[in-house]
């Protein structure tokens, strides 16, 4: 599911001695250290945490880096924070001369952000774009609506922003921002139609939509699929297609 695991980013300016953590990761003590001596042995200090979105793998370990580091947490969710600051759309992160902006990608997850570093022509997307396969629209939080739009945002940062660098929450940078764009909307409408397919064909229940169009795809992954399909058959509901 997190394909090499979770990617911890960190951020800064090439001459500033702080530096923003994006998605600190699960709770695992070795990892947050080794972040923090990354940081350190650069001649920096941890300013600032940020988390893309609030699940485990990615936000976990927030409080515990949070006390290593004694840096407040910025999320969208409130209840992920640390400190006074949440994030929201349309705001711009300046720590260490850094500039951050961040952008709501909701679809994954409600609470979904990703953050455009104009600097570098480059968007972090969480787990909205992954560096390698697709990701799972996570019902019922998750919307497909939601992340139909958020991609086409995404390709406007492409098209009007000259953002060329994907730096993913899973997997290896994509140095084709709009290329993979393009791709994940393609993927949807091909799944969306073959979800559309399997209900006029008499698949009733989401478990079987999934076993009769995710057939080529490694069973331990179905579970995480019949979330993208409710999340589907949702959609298709609301437009009045099924």
């Amino acid at each position: 599911m997190t394909l090499d695991g979770t990617n911890t980013w960190i951020v800064a300016e090439p001459d500033s001695d702080r530096a923003v953590v994006i998605d600190p990761g699960p709770l695992d003590e070795g990892h947050l250290k080794a972040v923090v001596d990354t940081v350190e042995r650069a001649g920096r200090r941890v300013a600032l945490t940020l988390l893309t979105h609030g699940h485990p793998d990615h936000a976990e370990g927030a409080a515990r880096f949070a006390e290593l580091t004694r840096t407040p947490v910025r999320a969208l969710d409130p209840a992920l924070r640390l400190g006074d600051e949440g994030l929201a759309a349309g705001d711009v992160i300046t720590t260490g001369g850094l500039e951050l902006r961040v952008v709501p990608t909701p679809g994954h997850t409600a609470d979904s952000l990703s953050f455009h570093l104009p600097a570098d022509a480059a968007v972090l997307t969480g787990d909205t774009i992954l560096g390698r396969g697709t990701t799972v629209v996570a019902h019922p939080d998750g919307r497909l609506g939601d992340y139909l739009d958020s991609l086409r945002l995404l390709r406007s940062l492409t098209v009007d922003d000259g953002v060329t660098t994907v730096l993913p929450g899973h997997g290896p940078v994509l140095n084709d921002a709009q290329g993979a764009v393009e791709f994940y909307l393609a993927h949807r409408a091909k799944r969306l139609a073959q979800v559309e397919t399997a209900v006029e064909a008499g698949r009733r229940t989401a478990a079987d939509v999934v076993a009769h169009v995710y057939a080529d795809v490694d069973r331990s992954l179905w579970p995480a699929a019949e979330l993208s399909v409710r999340a589907q058959l949702d959609y298709l509901g609301e437009h009045g297609l099924v």
